[in-house]
């Protein structure tokens, strides 16, 4: 399978839900899928890496944060939509922020720390809020 066509199973990922007083860490999409979209840092599971390894691995490439993983606020699943897209399950935890400043990689071009309150018509990947207000919860 070439890196263009896209996998035959359903991929697992990870996100964070990174609070940092009170406020939740969102991060824009520089390219598709989600392009222009404020998401949270995460991304797959690598084989043999657990949820939380790929967890602390992913926020820091895409950050550069330090993060304490609280715990498990839920899951969510991305069906293809189209040509191209991809199938993910992706299981979000709850986190509090611990060092650094963020620092993105080429997959975001902007990022927010905002109160869950102050998200409002912000343009969020599906499921944002419901994920946020579960972490919310566990912290």
């Amino acid at each position: 399978m070439t890196s263009s066509e896209p996998p035959i199973r359903p991929q697992l990922a990870v996100s964070g839900v990174i609070f940092r007083d009170g406020k939740v860490l969102l991060v824009r999409r520089a390219r598709s899928p989600g392009k222009g979209f404020y998401s949270l840092p995460g991304g797959r599971v690598e084989f043999g890496e657990s949820l939380h390894t790929a967890l602390h691995r992913e926020v820091d490439e895409e950050t550069g944060l330090r993060i304490e993983i609280v715990g498990l606020a839920g899951w969510r699943e991305v069906l293809p939509t189209g040509a191209g897209g991809g199938h993910y399950v992706i299981m979000s935890f709850a986190a509090r922020w611990a060092s650094r400043e963020p620092v993105l990689n080429d997959e975001h071009d902007d990022f927010k720390w905002l109160a869950p309150e102050e998200i409002g018509d912000l343009k969020v990947t599906g499921g944002l809020h419901e994920v946020i207000a579960a972490a919310k919860r566990l912290v």
